[in-house]
């Protein structure tokens, strides 16, 4: 029977009329809420009977009903196949980050092992750098003229292999100007890492063979490289060539004695990817583990966001019927789930291999699409056997220890959490909404003063939401009047929208909120500075906590200073609320500093704006910064002092104090 209209949640007419006037097609759709926010990202078969069946069901107190009852707005794509549809799908949930979809966060890009290639235009006789294959560590974008073997899963497994074509195939990792000025050996010959061609010690042919061999044994022909080098060390040896056959000897005995460690390397997958998912206490760990060239190169873990609330829309949903969508098949687990949406976001941006071991199922249309697009066909096996068995087990073991060590540091997390908001009567009605701003100054004598502010949220660090201001128009080291300008830039205009909010009684989309506390690395001159700016703001001052330094400076004697009248407390040199309230402090400190010393080094190495100045040129830029010790003395010195420097004339020291003025 349909459900009575006053039973389902309120929507605009309009919402529902766009609802009512989509196509029977293939595509994806967005779900918006009232601030703006993206709920919800999905794609559909047939995207009419798909939306449809959101609003025209009573999906009672479950997530997805929490779900459907605060989207206001929503937008569709139309593509032309399934395989389109879910791609689209997976980078809008990347870019947009929805409540209510499993996201996993972009993390660095990975790592290669590189190659790089010959010029075919350098002179055969010289010795030059581009005649010389270099092996090095890489990270970006590739380029055809180089060889790129990888990806890696970790920065150590690259320089593990690095090491490997050290000791066995000799090839350098120096840069083209070392390599190209050198004339002698250096300590990497002498140690048998290297063979030596900067200076001749091999020849150009024989160090492309050793590259060569070095190619395939990265991509897995290991075998086939052995019994290359061994019949050469044969030849060499019938040939009467003994030391030459003792260096293929030496290299043989290398490769051996890797092949031995390295017992993968006896199987037929050349390159495969393990997944294993671990799902508990509402977080889950997938386990990445990769194989490339029949060699185990390591794991990475991954841990998604928004676990439980997308689970619980995806477990809530039903099929509408189009054979194409969510409940096609039987419902899946929760660690079905997160595989899925691991797979389809990983590999969009990452070399997908042909072969994925996987721990649970993997539906066939996400690796169709992901072929497609890839244009190596994918296949996935579920319950492998023997090697690969013996992978995805140590894959799962890893994903469970992963997920407990994550479990106990937010566990550890949440409890100094609660116990600073118990130390200091925070009232809140959900613990995980806790967020803390800290400030912090950091100069050098007053020179390239900056402040920083950091922000704790949700139990951890945002690092995100980070910012640097910098602060000119003060006396050079007036602390407190670079506290009193950061608190101006940073809470100015959000007081004055929540006080026009007030008087309306609306508040315009998109206002941010004030935090529950707000930090200042100093005692009571700081507070004292922070509570004017509050006052002036008319901001609540209950809500600034100055860090005062203990006796002797030391850690964790540090006492909070409030700015509304209350005592300072000391909250003892173990407690779980002074540990997390020195992480923050400490958290702010080291970002200002960073931020100082970079525009330090930036005004003191590059000059500022004297290169600007006509007439100044890199050498007198240098003696005026030798003189005066960097552009800020420069630009306290009178014109007189200017031009006491050698090759500055007073007409042009006048120049420089105009443009410094």
């Amino acid at each position: 029977m349909p459900v009575e209209p006053s039973s389902l949640p309120a929507h605009t007419e309009q919402l529902l009329s766009d609802v009512a006037s989509l196509p029977a097609l293939p595509g994806v759709y967005r779900y918006f809420a009232a601030d703006g926010a993206v709920l919800y990202v999905g794609k559909a078969i047939n995207l009419k009977k798909r939306v449809s069946s959101y609003f025209q069901k009573n999906h009672g107190g479950t997530r997805i009903g929490h779900m459907v009852s605060k989207i206001v707005r929503m937008e569709t794509t139309v593509v032309r196949s399934e395989a389109e549809a879910l791609l689209l799908e997976n980078n809008l949930i990347k870019t947009l980050n929805p409540k209510y979809n499993i996201l996993f966060r972009d993390d660095k890009s990975y790592p290669y092992l590189k190659l790089t290639g010959v010029s075919p235009a350098v002179n055969p006789g010289s010795i030059s750098g581009l005649s010389f294959s270099r092996v090095s560590y890489y990270r970006g974008a590739v380029e055809k003229k180089h060889h790129y073997f990888g990806p890696y899963p970790s920065a150590w497994a690259v320089k593990e292999a690095i090491l490997l074509m050290q000791k066995v195939f000799h090839l350098r990792t120096c840069e083209d100007p070392v390599f190209n000025n050198r004339t002698r050996p250096c300590l990497l010959y002498q140690i048998k890492r290297c063979s030596a061609p900067c200076v001749g010690h091999i020849s150009a042919q024989d160090y492309a063979q050793d590259v060569a061999n070095a190619e395939r044994f990265l991509r897995g022909d290991a075998r086939q490289v052995m019994d290359v080098l061994e019949a050469r060390m044969m030849a060499h040896a019938q040939a009467l060539e003994y030391e030459q056959a003792a260096e293929l000897r030496n290299q043989v005995a290398a490769l051996s004695n890797v092949l031995h460690q390295q017992s993968v390397d006896n199987v037929s997958d050349r390159d495969v990817d393990i997944l294993a998912v671990k799902v508990q206490g509402g977080r889950a760990c997938v386990n990445l583990a990769m194989v490339r060239g029949g060699r185990h190169l390591g794991d990475r873990p991954y841990f998604p966001v928004h676990v439980e609330d997308a689970a619980g829309v995806y477990s809530d949903d039903e099929d509408d019927g189009d054979g194409g969508d969510v409940a096609a098949a039987p419902k899946q687990s929760v660690e079905a789930q997160v595989l899925e949406a691991f797979v389809a976001q990983h590999y969009l941006n990452v070399p997908i291999p042909p072969s994925l071991v996987v721990s649970e199922p993997v539906d066939k249309n996400l690796l169709k699409a992901l072929s497609i697009q890839s244009g190596v066909k994918v296949s996935a096996v579920h319950q492998p056997r023997e090697q690969r068995r013996q992978w995805l087990e140590m894959a799962q073991t890893n994903a469970s220890l992963q997920l407990a060590r994550l479990l106990a540091e937010e566990g550890s997390q949440q409890a100094r959490t609660r116990a600073l908001a118990d130390a200091l009567d925070l009232a809140l009605d959900n613990l995980d909404e806790l967020r803390v701003e800290c400030f912090d100054v950091s100069h050098t004598a007053g020179e390239a003063t900056q402040a920083s502010c950091v922000v704790f949220h949700h139990h951890q660090m945002q690092n995100a939401e980070y910012r640097r201001y910098g602060i000119d128009g003060i006396t050079p080291g007036d602390d407190y009047a670079a506290m009193r300008q950061v608190l101006l830039r940073r809470y100015g205009k959000l007081a004055e929208t929540l006080q026009e909010a007030k008087k309306t009684g609306q508040t315009p989309a998109g206002t941010g909120r004030l935090p529950d506390l707000v930090l200042v690395d100093g005692g009571k001159g700081q507070v004292s500075m922070a509570r004017e700016v509050f006052e002036q703001l008319g901001l609540d001052l209950s809500l600034i906590v100055g860090v005062e330094k203990g006796e002797g400076r030391k850690v964790g004697l540090e006492e909070l200073v409030f700015a509304d009248g209350r005592d300072k407390v000391y909250l003892g040199k173990d407690s779980a609320a002074l540990m997390l309230v020195a992480q923050i402090r400490d958290e702010a400190h080291r970002f200002a500093i960073t931020g100082m010393r970079a525009k330090r080094a930036k005004v003191r190495m590059d000059g500022g704006k004297l290169e600007e100045i006509p007439g100044i040129g890199p050498k007198r830029r240098a003696k005026l910064l030798q003189r005066f010790g960097g552009v800020r003395g420069v630009a306290l010195a009178g014109v007189e002092d200017i031009a006491t420097v050698e090759g500055i004339s007073r007409e042009l020291a006048e120049e420089i104090y105009r443009a410094l003025h």
